[in-house]
């Protein structure tokens, strides 16, 4: 083998590597909207007004971190501080898990992230972020109170049919195996899990807020 090949190969390899598919480099799990409230410690409704690039500090290199800062108009705080959210961080692109919004004013959101406190919250690919008008009925009347009840439970994805619960407090999400791995299906559309007062959790499905003879039940 001729002396300069190694390094021809090395050399071809950190080439293909660069061309990797940077969509790669973010993945994430489905979530139920349910869980991913519970999750967030912000969730609001609003609707981004302006969009520009700052620098959030540096990488552990000293190189800057670039992020994207959206102003926002908070339209309902349904989690979160006293204090409205006015701002909106976000990596700059989905290959590193950004979530663009649209700033033409027009859309408004349902969106989950995490507080970085002063009046501002950062999301991500894998948050809940979608738009107003693609919510149902039952997951906005969820919002204000249904979700807050049942975070105490856990909601458990279920890959394939059958599936089973392993205890008490945990609802199985069934629309990945039964809708062709559809995360947005009829549990995720119009279900909610609550904890009853037994202890144990079960799917609620309904615009009003549960009654107190299924919350005392004692079988699901």
């Amino acid at each position: 083998m001729p002396a300069a090949l190694p390094s021809l190969l090395a050399w071809l390899a950190v080439l293909l590597l660069g061309r990797a598919r940077p969509a790669d480099a973010c993945s994430c799990s489905p979530i139920h909207p349910q869980q991913a409230f519970c999750n967030a410690d912000v969730v609001i409704r609003a609707k981004a007004v302006s969009a520009k690039e700052v620098d959030s500090g540096n990488d552990i290199y000293g190189n800057p971190i670039k992020r994207i800062q959206y102003e926002i108009k908070q339209i309902k705080m349904f989690k979160g501080p006293d204090k409205d959210i006015e701002f909106i961080y976000t990596a700059p692109s989905t290959a590193v898990c950004g979530r663009p919004l649209d700033t033409s004013g027009k859309k408004e959101y349902l969106i989950a992230g995490k507080s970085e406190g002063n009046g501002k919250m950062h999301i991500t690919l894998c948050d809940l972020v979608s738009t107003w008008d693609s919510l149902s009925p039952t997951q906005k009347k969820s919002l204000n109170q249904r979700y807050q009840m049942g975070c105490e439970c856990k909601i458990s994805r279920c890959l394939s049919i059958p599936c089973f619960v392993s205890s008490s407090d945990e609802c199985l999400w069934t629309d990945w195996a039964m809708e062709k791995n559809n995360v947005d299906g009829r549990q995720a559309k119009h279900y909610a899990c609550i904890k009853r007062s037994d202890g144990s959790c079960a799917w609620y499905r309904g615009m009003a807020p549960p009654k107190q003879e299924f919350l005392d039940i004692e079988d699901p």
